[in-house]
């Protein structure tokens, strides 16, 4: 381990991942998170909503449920039933409305009201794991902490051969804030998932089409899968 506390990487690594980020931004020009939000109380809230959930569903439930509680205040006195019923097709909803109103609590009774802004902070808030914390940090503060692994991003990062780890969510994190510049880590994260849901999905079909996945992929198990060689 290098003495940030990251896996070390190779010059060629480096040179690499930094390749496949200058394509991403060809390809994407312009990555920005898709949860629909206008300050970083709607951004938390949105991304606990998130879990187990698409942006698209969640972009649908928040209107209604801001506009009925706006800030940390309101939302921290709202019933459970009101709120389980407002997020209710976001899945998990018994669940969800409980974290959105301690997580609220817990903004006003420790932060006087505002979003707090650093890793620590934010990971007292209930429903908001390391995850959620960098969603909010990179997108709300422009704070660059780490690197958000959802699906795609994990996905990705084994096919690009960017890691070897497959399930730690935490171990693939460290490995790509050891190769990417860590100005690029909140892009990186919306690069990769617009990626993962517009050309790289799940599902393999057929052999990679895309110039990135024919360009990145070749030694990566999609290939693999594909049965390319």
């Amino acid at each position: 381990m290098a003495k940030s506390g990251l896996p070390r990487k190779t010059k060629e690594q480096k040179e690499r991942a930094r390749n496949l980020l200058e394509d991403l931004y060809k390809h994407y020009p312009n990555p920005h998170c898709e949860l629909d939000h206008e300050n970083p109380f709607q951004l938390l809230i949105a991304t606990i909503l998130s879990a187990q959930c698409t942006d698209v569903r969640v972009n649908k439930v928040t209107p209604a449920l801001f506009e009925a509680y706006p800030t940390p205040e309101a939302m921290a006195e709202a019933s459970p039933e009101d709120l389980e019923e407002l997020v209710r097709t976001t899945g998990f909803y018994k669940n969800k409305a409980k974290a959105l109103k301690e997580a609220s609590t817990t903004i006003v009774e420790e932060f006087e009201g505002e979003v707090p802004q650093t890793m620590a902070e934010l990971l007292t808030l209930r429903g908001a794991a390391r995850k959620t914390a960098n969603v909010v940090l990179g997108n709300a503060f422009n704070k660059n902490i780490g690197v958000v692994v959802d699906t795609h991003v994990k996905r990705l990062s084994n096919r690009f051969g960017l890691t070897r780890e497959k399930k730690n969510t935490d171990k693939i994190e460290k490995h790509l804030m050891a190769l990417f510049p860590q100005e690029s880590w909140t892009d990186l994260s919306h690069l990769m998932i617009h990626h993962g849901r517009n050309a790289c999905k799940a599902r393999i079909s057929a052999p990679p089409d895309h110039p990135i996945c024919i360009k990145y992929g070749k030694k990566c198990e999609c290939w693999k899968m594909r049965g390319q060689k």
